[in-house]
C-alpha cells in the first residue's frame, strides 16, 4: 500500500516544447567546439588517410560533421587550386599600368585577402526576406574575374590614348607608357557603380535569366574570354613579356624582355624564354599523367614551382621584389584614388552581365557535384543568392582595392576528387587565402616569377577557360538557329581577336565638343574592340529576336516517323485479331 506522504509524479506538459534559450544554444556551440578540438574523433575521425583500402572515401555533404584535419587539408587543396587564378589578374594589371614592385605586391595580397573574405560570404546562405537569400549555401568560392582583364586592357588603352594616363614616344617611335595608378582607381570606381546591375538582376526570376542567357550565349562569351586572354597575355608572356618589349624595339627601356634592367634580358621570343615556358607547361602535363589526386589539383602550382627552380638556377630571377615586399600586410596599406571613367561604364556593365552568366553555370555545376537538387525553388534560391553575392562582392571588392570577382569553377573538380562538399572545408580555404595574403613576402615571390614561366602556366589556365566555354556550348542541341547565332557572334569575336584595331578608329573622324557624346563613342569603341563583349552582345540580341520555328524538313521527318509508328501499331492490331479468330475456330 502506498504511503499517504507519497506524491504523484508531475505530468509532462502536452504543449509545444519551449525553444532553447540563446544561452543554451551558446553552451551547446561551445561544447561542440571543445569536443572538436580536444578529442581524437574531432581531429581525425574515422577517415582512411593512408588509403589502406582501395575504396571510395566517404562523401561529406554540406553540413556533415567534418574532422578538423580533413577540413584543413581539403581547404588547403581548394586554396592552392585557386592561387594561380588569384595572383594572375593583379600581376597583369600592374604590368599594363607600369606600376612599381611595391604596389604590384600589394595588389596581389589584396586579391588573396579580399577573395578569402568574400568567398566566406558567398558560401553562406543568409535569409533576407521571402524567397531571397544572400549566398549559395554551397562550397562556392569567388576569385578575381578573368573577364575583367580584356575589358580593362581596352579601358587602359583608351586612357593612354586620350591623355588620362601619361605616355611618351620612344626613339623608335614606340609609345612608352608611364605609371598610372589612377587608371586602376577608375576601374575600381566604375566597377563599384556597375555592381548594382548584378544586385538588381539577382531579384529577377532565375528562369528569366536563363531565358536571356542560354548556353549558346554563355558558352560563346566564356570561349571568347579564354581565347582573348591566351592571345593578349598568355602567349605574349610566354615569349618574354606582354609589355612593349613584344614589339621588339631597336632601343629604349623595352629593347629587351621583360626590360633592360631584368637579371637576364633577351629579345622577345628568344629560345630561352620559350624553353622556360614550355618547361612549366609540360610539368602540368606530367603531373596530370602521373601525379596523385592532390598533386593534380595543384598542377598549376607545380608548373610554377618547377619553372621557378630552373629559372632561378639559370639566373632569370631576382630577389629585389622579395626584398622590397613587407613581411606582413593587409588591405588598404596602399590606396588608389577612386573615380569613374564614363567611357568604361557600358563595357563594365557588360562584364557584370557576363559574370552573372558565369555564376549561373558554375553554381549549377557546384550543386551537381555536391549532390544537391538542380531544379525547384531551393535551387532557384541558390542561383538568386549566388548572383546577389557576386554583385555585392563586386561592390565590396572595389572598396578592398580588388577588381570584380566571379564564382570560380575549378573548385568543383576538387570537390569531385576529394568527395568533400562540406562548407567547413570551404571556410578553411578562406582562412588559408587570407593567411597567404597577409604574408607580404609571398606576394614578392610571385612577382619574381619570370614572365615566360608565368606565360607557360597562364596559357594553359586561360585555355581551360576557353575549354569551359566549349563544354557549355556542347550542352546545346546545335539546331540551325543555334549555329546561326554562334556563327554571327564568332564573326565579331574572332574578328576582333585576330585584328584588334578593326573598330578602334570607328569614330575617329567624328568631331564633337559634347563630352557625354564622346564618352558614348568611346564606350561603343571599347565594347566593339573587346572580343567577348562584342560576341556576347551579338549572341544575346540574336537569341532574343530570331524565331524558334522548327525547320520544315525536321517537321516532315517527325510526321513521317509518326505515320510509320501508326502503321506498325495498326498492323500489330490486325494480326492480333486474326490470331484470336483462328484460335476460336480451332477450339470449336
Amino acid at each position: 500500500m502506498a504511503s499517504i506522504d507519497s506524491q504523484p509524479l508531475p505530468i509532462p506538459s502536452l504543449g509545444m516544447p519551449s525553444s532553447p534559450s540563446k544561452l543554451e544554444a551558446l553552451r551547446e556551440t561551445v561544447s561542440h567546439v571543445k569536443r572538436k578540438v580536444t578529442t581524437k574523433e574531432g581531429w581525425i575521425g574515422d577517415y582512411d588517410y593512408a588509403c589502406k583500402e582501395r575504396r571510395l572515401p566517404p562523401f561529406y555533404a554540406l553540413d556533415d560533421s567534418l574532422p578538423l584535419l580533413l577540413g584543413m587539408t581539403s581547404g588547403l587543396q581548394h586554396s592552392l587550386a585557386m592561387l594561380a587564378g588569384l595572383i594572375t589578374p593583379p600581376m597583369i594589371f600592374a604590368s599594363a599600368l607600369s606600376l612599381d614592385a611595391e604596389t604590384s605586391a600589394y595588389m596581389i595580397s589584396a586579391s588573396l585577402i579580399g577573395c578569402g573574405i568574400l568567398s566566406f560570404m558567398q558560401m553562406s546562405r543568409i535569409h533576407l526576406w521571402g524567397r531571397f537569400y544572400l549566398g549559395t549555401g554551397l562550397l562556392t568560392v569567388v576569385g578575381t574575374s578573368f573577364a575583367t582583364l580584356s575589358t580593362a586592357n581596352s579601358i587602359f588603352n583608351a586612357m593612354y590614348r586620350d591623355g588620362t594616363c601619361p605616355s611618351t614616344i620612344g626613339p623608335s617611335g614606340i609609345v612608352i607608357r608611364g605609371s598610372c595608378p589612377d587608371a586602376y582607381g577608375m576601374v575600381l570606381g566604375t566597377s563599384l557603380v556597375c555592381s548594382f546591375l548584378n544586385i538588381f538582376m539577382s531579384f529577377c526570376s532565375p528562369r528569366i535569366l536563363k531565358r536571356l542567357f542560354p548556353p549558346i550565349v554563355t558558352g560563346t562569351v566564356i570561349l571568347m574570354i579564354g581565347a582573348s586572354l591566351i592571345g593578349e597575355s598568355g602567349i605574349a608572356n610566354w615569349g618574354g613579356g606582354s609589355n612593349n618589349c613584344k614589339l621588339r624595339p631597336d632601343s629604349g627601356f623595352f629593347e629587351l624582355c621583360p626590360n633592360i634592367n631584368a637579371p637576364r634580358p633577351l629579345p622577345w621570343g628568344s629560345a630561352e624564354f620559350i624553353g622556360l615556358g614550355f618547361l612549366s607547361f609540360s610539368t602540368i602535363i606530367v603531373v596530370e599523367m602521373f601525379g596523385s589526386p592532390f598533386m593534380r589539383n595543384i598542377s598549376i602550382i607545380c608548373g610554377l614551382v618547377v619553372g621557378c627552380i630552373v629559372a632561378g638556377a639559370t639566373g632569370y630571377m631576382s630577389s629585389s621584389s622579395i626584398d622590397s615586399a613587407p613581411a606582413i600586410t593587409f588591405l588598404w596599406v596602399k590606396t588608389f584614388k577612386i573615380g569613374v571613367y564614363p567611357p568604361a561604364i557600358l563595357p563594365m556593365l557588360a562584364v557584370y552581365i557576363s559574370l552573372a552568366m558565369e555564376a549561373i553555370g558554375d553554381i549549377t555545376a557546384s550543386a551537381e557535384v555536391s549532390k544537391q537538387v538542380v531544379t525547384g525553388p531551393v535551387f532557384d534560391s541558390r542561383i538568386q543568392g549566388g548572383v546577389l553575392g557576386d554583385g555585392i562582392s563586386g561592390f565590396v571588392s572595389a572598396l578592398f582595392t580588388v577588381t570584380p570577382l566571379s564564382t570560380f569553377a575549378q573548385n568543383n573538380g576538387v570537390i569531385a576528387i576529394t568527395r568533400c562538399a562540406n562548407r567547413g572545408a570551404g571556410r578553411w580555404c578562406c582562412f588559408f587565402l587570407i593567411l597567404f595574403g597577409t604574408i607580404g613576402k609571398l606576394a614578392g615571390i610571385f612577382l619574381a616569377i619570370p614572365p615566360s614561366v608565368l606565360g607557360g602556366v597562364t596559357t594553359f589556365l586561360f585555355a581551360n577557360v576557353a575549354a569551359s566555354g566549349i563544354r557549355v556550348l556542347a550542352g546545346t542541341k546545335f539546331s540551325r538557329r543555334d549555329r546561326f547565332v554562334l556563327a554571327a557572334a564568332l564573326s565579331f569575336g574572332v574578328g576582333n581577336l585576330l585584328n584588334h584595331s578593326t573598330f578602334t578608329y570607328l569614330f575617329e573622324r567624328v568631331e564633337t565638343s559634347n563630352k557625354g557624346l564622346q564618352g558614348l563613342f568611346d564606350s561603343i569603341t571599347i565594347v566593339l574592340s573587346t572580343p567577348f563583349l562584342s560576341a556576347g552582345v551579338v549572341a544575346t540580341v540574336l537569341n532574343l529576336i530570331l524565331p524558334t520555328d522548327i525547320p520544315e524538313k525536321e517537321g516532315d521527318l517527325i510526321a513521317s516517323e509518326e505515320a510509320t509508328d501508326d502503321e506498325s501499331v495498326e498492323k500489330i492490331d490486325v494480326e492480333a485479331q486474326l490470331d484470336e479468330k483462328s484460335s476460336k475456330l480451332h477450339s470449336v
